[in-house]
């Protein structure tokens, strides 16, 4: 799955632009990447929404055990791949029928964050149990809302086109030929929100999350890591 979106709709993140910086290398446009994307693969789907976003994806050599699908509901699209261990309880929860998937129940999840502000948004994700990660976009307020799951068994990676666009994905090799160093995984365990303004670990939200320059041995260009979080001792 691939979605790419301008600098109007997120900010490239600084550790990525500074990886790229330090070590230039051949890098292609948010609309090469998606072409390439379409190229590779002759199942693929994409769409295009405004000016700004692009999503692509495709079911050709999907896990059996983490399937990808999309959906679109009240001008929310909803790429997402894995599965979710709580699915049942969630659907109803959500007042879902059973015929519901992964991804619908993440576009209803996501409602249900965005209608009760200030409704933490690592409730949102802390509560799905699985395997999984997902790109939601919200057209109606141009958020984008990004997550993956806490042991990282769904790879996504992001990095920065030529043009300037954020672009996630689960294949490392196709943003390593259009972002060159500008790339990272995404840290498991985590979310970013254009709406909360940066990336954070859903299960210790208030643990500061930094970016280690990758050696250049490694396609990456910044490796993001969760903090523990300080120990204070008494001294007696």
């Amino acid at each position: 799955m691939l979605g790419v979106f301008s600098s109007s709709i997120v900010s490239p993140p600084e550790e990525l632009v500074a990886a790229g910086s330090r070590t230039p290398s051949p890098k292609i446009s948010s609309k090469a990447l998606v072409n390439r994307f379409i190229g590779n693969n002759a199942s693929a789907v994409s769409m295009q929404i405004g000016d700004d976003v692009q999503l692509a994806y495709t079911h050709h050599n999907e896990s059996i055990t983490h399937p990808r699908s999309f959906a679109v509901k009240d001008e929310i699209f909803c790429l997402f791949e894995g599965a979710l261990d709580n699915l049942g309880s969630l659907k109803q929860q959500y007042g879902l029928s059973k015929s519901a998937n992964e991804v619908v129940l993440v576009i209803e999840a996501y409602k249900a964050l965005r209608d009760r502000a200030p409704y933490p948004a690592n409730h949102m994700v802390g509560h799905l149990i699985g395997n999984f990660a997902f790109v939601v976009f919200d057209k109606s307020t141009s958020t984008l809302f990004v997550a993956t799951d806490q042991h990282g068994k769904v790879p996504l990676y992001w990095g920065i086109t030529a043009d300037g666009c954020v672009a996630f994905a689960n294949d490392a090799d196709l943003l390593k030929g259009a972002c060159g160093k500008s790339l990272a995984s995404f840290p498991q365990g985590c979310f970013f929100s254009t709406a909360v303004g940066e990336l954070r670990c859903y299960e210790n939200p208030k643990n500061k999350i930094t970016a280690v320059p990758a050696t250049e041995e490694e396609i990456w260009g910044a490796k993001f890591m969760v903090e523990s979080p300080a120990i204070i001792t008494a001294t007696p």
